[in-house]
């Protein structure tokens, strides 16, 4: 595994992520994987929109 280098939007170096450091996460990550989960959604079912703001778009 090597270090990971984090840039920001303009190209600028802002942290490195060391080898320990992401040995540490991979253990974390393992132990309970839901804390790393890409969509943190709830399970809650989107709410739907009155028939008036659903045509607001042209005439």
């Amino acid at each position: 595994m090597n270090e990971v280098k984090v840039y920001d939007s303009s190209g600028n170096l802002k942290k490195v992520i060391s080898v320990n450091q992401l040995n540490i996460r991979e253990k974390l990550q393992m132990e309970t994987p839901s804390i790393f989960r890409r969509n943190k959604r709830t399970g809650r079912p989107s709410e739907k929109l009155p028939d008036s703001k659903k045509n607001t778009g042209k005439s």
